[in-house]
């Protein structure tokens, strides 16, 4: 599978871009020309990403600073982006991380389903505009199969109601992230923009960094048996640059292999999904959808 060797003149996008599987998946799209915009919500460690970019391709990336915990802050960074008056010919949304303990945002949102889905569903629909001037483009959402073992209840989407659990509470946002990738590919169906979703296995990162023994404990065992991110980001650059897929779209992927995933058998969930973020994270869910 020989995937585009040149992006020269193509903008992406990638959330979460300071460790991890975004690093690499920013580090890898840059290597072959992309103009990148890095965004994440620690200044330093844009910074270090930045330049590490800079040192291995000669082309520093942009860098957008922002905390996907809040809604208001997402929205000024989509704001000063569109400022930029460039397109966007990728978004890879892979920004994520996991609780310990229940913690609300200050939208008062649980705060693990508000980074990991809200913030992607956010962020993706108020960028919506602009992906669809720069067509053909791609989405790719970083979900994963943990979705296997969520229950996710539209009168309650963050689980508030229930007793929390870290895996429960990531395995609902990601079973979220699917319905939203399969529900946003029929939507745009005929503008030119393809959204797939990616599991890209376990990684090698920095997500379980908590305080605390047992999370330390834990990522010393990830850092030592799991692949390492540069390996685990292939399926997504795959997914964001392959010409074989130019026009899949609406496709669940996990270690380079197309994969079904455990959805809702309700075929009006995902719209319901829809309408119930749009209006969590008070867009408008109806937004016009301009096709070639």
């Amino acid at each position: 599978m020989a995937d585009r060797a040149d992006f020269s003149g193509m903008t992406c996008l990638v959330t979460g871009a300071t460790s991890g599987h975004g690093e690499a998946v920013a580090g890898l799209l840059a290597r072959r020309g992309a103009d990148m915009v890095l965004l994440g919500r620690s200044a330093e460690k844009c910074e270090r990403v930045r330049r590490d970019i800079l040192a291995a391709t000669g082309k520093g990336p942009d860098v957008l600073l922002c905390d996907l915990s809040s809604l208001e802050d997402t929205k000024r960074a989509v704001a000063e982006f569109l400022s930029w008056d460039r397109p966007l010919h990728i978004l890879i949304n892979n920004a994520g991380q996991v609780n310990r303990y229940f913690q609300l945002t200050g939208d008062g949102i649980e705060e693990t389903f508000a980074v990991n889905y809200l913030a992607m569903f956010h962020i993706t629909l108020l960028l919506l505009g602009r992906i669809i001037e720069s067509a053909p483009a791609r989405i790719v959402n970083v979900a994963s199969d943990a979705h296997v073992i969520a229950d996710l209840d539209l009168d309650d989407p963050d689980g508030r109601g229930r007793r929390y659990s870290m895996m429960g509470a990531y395995a609902r946002s990601k079973l979220a992230v699917l319905h939203f990738t399969m529900e946003l590919a029929r939507r745009l169906e005929g503008t030119g923009v393809t959204v797939n979703a990616v599991d890209p296995g376990p990684v090698a990162s920095g997500i379980a960094k908590k305080e605390g023994l047992l999370p330390r404990v834990a990522d010393a065992i990830i850092q030592l048996t799991f692949p390492r991110p540069e390996r685990a980001a292939r399926t997504a650059v795959h997914l964001a640059s392959s010409p074989e897929l130019a026009g899949a779209t609406g496709e669940y992927w996990r270690f380079m292999k197309l994969k079904e995933p455990r959805l809702s058998a309700d075929p009006g969930f995902g719209s319901r999904l829809w309408e119930l973020s749009a209006r969590m994270a008070g867009v408008d869910g109806a937004i016009a959808i301009k096709k070639n």
